[in-house]
């Protein structure tokens, strides 16, 4: 619409949600499967720049940065370039530190890689994902 910012492309792209969070009311999630449209796995702002976002998590390795090549881009300075990468296959999803300088944290605990299950917070710098798993 004329006179209206555009969408950016993150929020274009068709695995992609984005719900904004009123920060004075319930927490974005009130369950692991809470997520309207879900199929498999998805990442959740739960807390943090962005809150409500969603992205939808593809079978294979999905990247997380602050990099314009990754998959997942998390825009602050608290997040590297390349942060860490989450695959989804037949396994339990699993996530990785690609060598960031600030790590990330499971549930509360700094850790390098780790098998992640429906309801587990992820911390990458400022931003607080929650793991959901849907039924569509």
């Amino acid at each position: 619409m004329e006179g209206q910012d555009p969408q950016p492309a993150e929020e274009q792209h068709p695995t992609v949600t984005f719900v904004p969070i009123d920060p004075d009311h319930e927490p974005a999630l009130r369950s692991p499967a809470d997520v309207d449209g879900v199929q498999g796995y998805a990442l959740v702002v739960d807390r943090g720049p962005r809150a409500g976002l969603t992205w939808l998590l593809e079978p294979g390795t999905t990247t997380i940065g602050r990099g314009p090549d990754q998959d997942i881009f998390l825009d602050d300075v608290t997040v590297s370039r390349a942060h860490a990468e989450v695959t989804v296959g037949d396994a339990p999803p699993r996530i990785k530190d690609a060598g960031s300088t600030n790590g990330i944290y499971i549930n509360g605990e700094r850790l390098d890689d780790a098998d992640l299950t429906a309801g587990d917070e992820i911390i990458i710098g400022k931003y607080h994902l929650i793991l959901v798993h849907g039924d569509g």
